[in-house]
């Protein structure tokens, strides 16, 4: 894309990036307010039936990926304003999603600057290799990434690793704020669920939040990971890479049905998200629309979604992602020859 026509995307999307402080803290209506009543309301269906109590979590599950989404938009300074008023709401919203406000904005910011970008992988991304890399590794390291890149643990064990484990524990080099924040919204979490165990019992706790916690979860992880994980994206090494084609090529548009798509904050509209992450979510749809080049971005539905569970490596190559199967035959030749062997359409063979 020409110099001329990334400032023309630029100025299309502007004017969307103004945050709206009334249509913010009607958000935070109407996505709190009905995930502390279905919460409520699932705690009274377990006196009639747990059939009745798990719809009603997976609904509320639904809502914490709402209200997540908040907790994003005031990572990136687009919900509010006031980034006092972002900060604050950022860390409340982190203690219902059980995510620490500071330490996954700067994570999360990482992950804006680098996205797409095979130099600068590692923080704030999932972990994806090339066919190279994959190749060249031993057999215990391929093991591992097979294991972390099955559906099964991906979003099975993942949810449980990611926000009840790993993001309990500071990274290395944290500054004393972000520690700090970690630190409160660790305190808060367990706070908030002593009161409520003390409150309700410990089993009727676990039989409400357990699927609440689990579903969001996954459902968090699989937005994340069905919106850069697509056949052909866009990855490339810092001297050709390019943050505008990271947005608009790198990331999908994942066209969800009208409630999915209020659910999930509007984030399917991931190109637009990545281009402007100043944009606030309610804004996304609107900017989309507005910009025909953004209308062009790879666009993925609940069905055509479902196909990027098979996609594991980046074939440099061919500019695609491919399947553990379609590099069978170069570990094969690599075992056979003791030396790389480059990825060719040829030897390929997909599933």
């Amino acid at each position: 894309m020409s110099q001329s026509g990334i400032r023309e995307l630029k100025s299309n999307v502007a004017p969307y990036e103004q945050a709206s402080t009334k249509a913010s803290i009607w958000q935070m209506i109407n996505t709190i307010g009905p995930l502390l009543l279905l919460w409520y309301g699932a705690y009274l269906s377990l006196s009639v039936s747990y059939w009745i109590t798990l719809p009603l979590t997976i609904l509320a599950a639904g809502f914490v990926v709402r209200t997540f989404i908040i907790f994003h938009d005031c990572c990136h300074q687009s919900f509010f304003k006031s980034r006092k008023a972002n900060d604050i709401v950022g860390t409340i919203t982190g203690v219902l999603t059980h995510v620490p406000y500071a330490q996954w904005k700067h994570s999360h910011s990482v992950h804006h600057a680098t996205s797409s970008n095979l130099d600068k992988r590692g923080i704030g991304d999932i972990w994806m290799l090339t066919v190279d890399e994959y190749v060249k590794m031993p057999l215990l390291h391929r093991l591992g990434y097979r294991l972390y890149r099955n559906p099964l643990v991906m979003f099975g064990l993942g949810p449980i690793f990611v926000f009840l484990l790993q993001y309990r524990f500071n990274r290395r080099g944290a500054r004393r704020k972000e520690r700090i924040n970690t630190y409160i919204t660790n305190v808060s979490i367990v706070a908030l669920y002593a009161l409520l165990i003390w409150a309700i019992g410990w089993q009727s706790f676990l039989l409400v939040q357990g699927p609440i916690f689990f579903v969001s979860g996954l459902l968090g992880i699989w937005l994340f990971y069905v919106q850069h994980t697509f056949e052909e994206s866009y990855y490339e090494y810092e001297d050709e890479w390019s943050y505008v084609k990271a947005a608009v090529e790198g990331s999908s548009y994942y066209k969800l049905p009208k409630l999915l798509q209020w659910l999930s904050g509007n984030i399917g509209f991931h190109h637009v998200h990545h281009l402007s992450p100043r944009v606030p979510n309610y804004n996304l749809e609107k900017a989309h629309e507005a910009t025909p080049p953004l209308q062009k971005a790879t666009t993925i539905t609940l069905a055509t979604s479902l196909k990027s569970l098979k996609f594991k490596l980046w074939d440099e190559e061919n500019k695609n992602f491919v399947t553990f199967k379609a590099v069978k035959p170069l570990l094969r030749r690599e075992r056979e020859t003791g030396r790389s062997i480059s990825m060719k359409k040829p030897r390929l063979q997909e599933d």
